[in-house]
């Protein structure tokens, strides 16, 4: 499944795609990732599915001008101008990483209605951000001009630690792949450096209005967002179910395969037929 079509928004240009035919599901991907991740996933649940895959501004195959904020609140508001353009009525949405806090945002405080949300391993509340974003966010406009092989060894590695069972060669370099090369090396450090938890705070004092049906899904071993912000998100939606995935990490798409696949289905076609 690719990602063939572009959506024009305040002068960004929004790589997407759909596969498919029934009711509509749209993957949400995080940081520093892409659609890719969903690729699969999303070529299976086509069989089903009007399935919907995108690249936020400033990721994957979408534009990474300078210049265009790629923080919660326009990414949110590019992905509630998206799904009008799309013409999707309450979709089922699935989102991991970053994703989770975009696709809650556009719900909580733009009013974008779904059949349905499921957050896998997601940024959604505080607190969050790694040592590395820190130093990042400390230091602005200084990683984007090391040298090209040193930036990429950089990015190798801190995907790398992503998964707990360690990513294979050819998986990996999908993922590093648009954070090189002349815009994708600032592009990588901009979306660091625009990362904002304030949108976090305000998600957090408004997930107790969810009243659609909602299912967290969480690697039982990721260390870049750990088990007890699963749970305590859980505690926060009233509509929530929680999974924890034994052997998985946050690239719980890489570490548990299969399993993911079996919680996305079982789940998309229990709301499916739940909600008729």
């Amino acid at each position: 499944m690719e990602l063939t079509e572009q959506f024009d928004w305040q002068g960004r240009k929004v790589a997407w795609g759909r596969a498919g035919t029934g009711p509509p599901v749209v993957f949400c991907h995080g940081t520093p990732f892409s659609s890719v991740l969903w690729q699969a996933f999303a070529e299976a649940m086509s069989r089903d599915f009007t399935v919907h895959l995108w690249d936020m501004p400033g990721y994957g195959r979408s534009s990474k001008q300078a210049g265009h904020p790629v923080d919660f609140g326009v990414q949110a508001e590019v992905f509630t101008a998206l799904l009008a353009h799309w013409g999707l009525d309450r979709p089922h949405v699935v989102a991991h990483d970053f994703g989770g806090a975009v696709s809650l945002r556009a719900h909580l405080t733009m009013g974008v209605g779904y059949a349905s949300l499921m957050l896998i391993d997601v940024v959604a509340i505080p607190p969050s951000g790694s040592p590395f974003f820190k130093f990042v966010q400390d230091h602005p406009g200084v990683l984007d001009q090391l040298p090209s092989h040193i930036h990429t060894a950089i990015v190798r590695t801190y995907i790398q630690g992503a998964s707990h069972r360690g990513l294979r060669d050819d998986d990996l370099d999908s993922l590093v792949r648009p954070w090189t090369g002349e815009d994708g090396q600032p592009a990588f450090y901009r979306q660091i450096t625009d990362y904002d938890e304030r949108f976090l705070e305000e998600n957090e004092r408004h997930l107790g209005r969810i009243d659609i049906p909602t299912r967290i899904v969480w690697g039982a071993q990721d260390t870049w967002i750990p088990t007890d912000i699963a749970r305590r998100l859980q505690g926060l939606i009233p509509t929530a179910e929680l999974s924890l995935v034994e052997g998985s990490g946050h690239l719980i798409h890489h570490d548990a395969p299969v399993a993911l696949m079996n919680e996305v289905r079982s789940w998309l076609t229990r709301v499916r037929d739940d909600t008729g």
